[in-house]
């Protein structure tokens, strides 16, 4: 392989892995997709598209491959992965196209149709955890023009862990960094301790956090994000994503 098609690789690789653990669910399988993808691009001349393209191809390839046991969804794998290239990734539509040897048009419908599944979809309780107040309103905003309701509003570490004890809610979407109020990760992994919830980190900095040498989460939304981004997102959370052998 080539060492600038290397270096453009591994520039890649932050959003490759958001994308795969997204798709698969799991920062593991995730992770263990990438591995598998990188692989495939060494032993084969990559294609017309850029390096970043053909990681997503390489990608979307393999989880098509193992999605034959898949459960039912509302959205098909191949809607699933337009909507993520699209909104979590932000690839136009005709790019999305190319990643997934589709035309344009067949992508766009697709999309479409997505879009319809989404807004039927079943809907869920989320914990917002943001320590700037005017933002989290903003979040408030957008979590119920998806249609979801507000399980509560937590500014701080200690106040994260309170409001998910006492509501339980479906999904928990969290900031990183909460300031002089602690660590939206700390606070997310001390209720993982007592309950088992879908979890949706924020952040300006995704490409910092998704290096695959620590625990890291399965789902990252980039700051600022928009409506579409969080639907997709919050339905693979609560849904699962491509199982792996």
């Amino acid at each position: 392989m080539p060492d600038s098609q290397r270096s453009e690789l591994i520039r890649a690789l932050p959003y490759a892995r958001r994308y795969a653990r997204a798709l698969t669910g799991s920062q593991s399988r995730g992770d263990l997709l990438v591995a598998e993808s990188l692989r495939a691009l060494a032993i084969r001349p990559t294609d017309r598209l850029p390096a970043r393209l053909s990681l997503y191809r390489a990608i979307s390839e393999k989880a098509a491959s193992l999605a034959d046991g898949d459960v039912p969804h509302s959205l098909s794998l191949l809607q699933r992965q337009l909507l993520l290239l699209t909104t979590l990734e932000d690839v136009p539509v005709e790019r999305a196209a190319d990643v997934l040897d589709l035309q344009p048009e067949t992508a766009a419908i697709e999309i479409a149709s997505a879009h319809e599944a989404l807004r039927s979809s079943a809907q869920t309780s989320i914990l917002i955890v943001e320590d700037e107040p005017i933002i989290a309103m903003d979040i408030e905003d957008i979590v119920a023009r998806c249609g979801h309701t507000i399980a509560g509003v937590a500014h701080t570490q200690a106040e994260a862990v309170t409001l998910a004890k006492s509501t339980k809610p479906g999904l928990i979407l969290a900031d990183i960094n909460l300031g002089e109020g602690g660590d939206g990760m700390a606070a997310v992994a001390e209720i993982m301790q007592s309950m088992d919830v879908p979890v949706i980190f924020v952040t300006a900095y995704p490409e910092c956090l998704l290096t695959g040498n620590t625990v890291e989460p399965s789902f990252v939304i980039t700051k600022p994000f928009e409506p579409l981004a969080l639907a997709i997102a919050t339905y693979q959370a609560t849904t699962g994503g491509v199982p792996t052998p």
